[in-house]
């Protein structure tokens, strides 16, 4: 990793993780550090084993071996809904919200159950009207405006991937794992999207990691990349370290996705 790189914390760290499926191993012994406030990006070929790596992180699946780290304490076998409290939001590549709910009551529930409101009904109103604002602030900052008491059920693609983020957004995680965020959506749909990533990694004080397999969003977006082959960690760097990799490249980039130097 580059200087860049040392100048941060680390924030999550992956240590020896090993995923095996009967005889299958899915990881092999991989470790990666994430460093705070960074967008930090996993990619490789089907079957490379981002996914699982990426499941791994987030809970979704325990490892067979090693140890997932998150800002110094192991989290390894705590379930994915304790993490969240911890700090940990993830999403899904299927959108992940109540569809008979508003956009507005989705945001705000998930604000509530954060701050311990979710089960409990004779709270003072003054309780629940400061979930309200918040769940405002968060469909402002997503770019929902106007679509406050809309049934998300009823929302274009697009604009439910905006939701499930709101979503992950108050919970207030330090950190946002996002599965394949753009999965679904228009080619002109995608600037939006990553436009909105980088305002909240920047302004709101997130680390966004995240499984992508669009090559010119992963390039224009991401501070660092794990390039995973094989179950195994390829490569790490920035972009321009990637591109310049002809390790990764001899592997599967020019091969997969055309000249790279063409989408950076």
């Amino acid at each position: 990793m580059n200087n860049q790189a040392t100048k941060r914390d680390v924030i999550l760290e992956a240590q020896h993780l090993r995923k095996e499926f009967g005889g299958l191993v899915a990881v092999a012994d991989v470790s990666a550090k994430i460093y705070a406030r960074t967008l930090h990006s996993i990619i490789g070929p089907n079957g490379a084993g981002k996914t699982t790596l990426f499941n791994l992180l987030s809970g979704t699946l325990p490892p067979t071996r090693g140890q997932v780290i998150f800002k110094g304490k192991d989290i390894t076998h705590l379930p994915p809904h304790k993490m969240a409290h911890l700090g940990l939001g993830r999403s899904f590549q299927i959108t992940n919200i109540f569809p008979n709910l508003t956009v507005l009551e989705n945001i705000r529930l998930s604000a509530q159950a954060v701050g311990g409101d979710n089960f409990k009904l004779f709270h003072h109103y003054t309780r629940y009207h400061a979930y309200s604002e918040k769940a405002q602030r968060v469909i402002a900052r997503v770019g929902l405006q106007g679509s406050e008491l809309a049934l998300a059920r009823n929302l274009a693609h697009g604009q439910k991937r905006k939701l499930e983020l709101g979503i992950m957004l108050a919970s207030d995680p330090q950190v946002l794992l996002l599965d394949e965020p753009t999965a679904g959506m228009s080619s002109e749909q995608v600037p939006e999207l990553l436009a909105i990533l980088r305002q909240i990694m920047e302004e709101d004080d997130k680390t966004i990691v995240l499984v992508e397999h669009r090559m010119d969003m992963v390039m224009s977006i991401s501070d660092f990349i794990t390039v995973m082959h094989q179950g195994k960690v390829l490569a790490e760097g920035t972009p321009g370290e990637i591109t310049a990799n002809e390790t990764v490249q001899k592997a599967y980039l020019g091969a997969l996705y055309g000249d790279l130097g063409s989408a950076a």
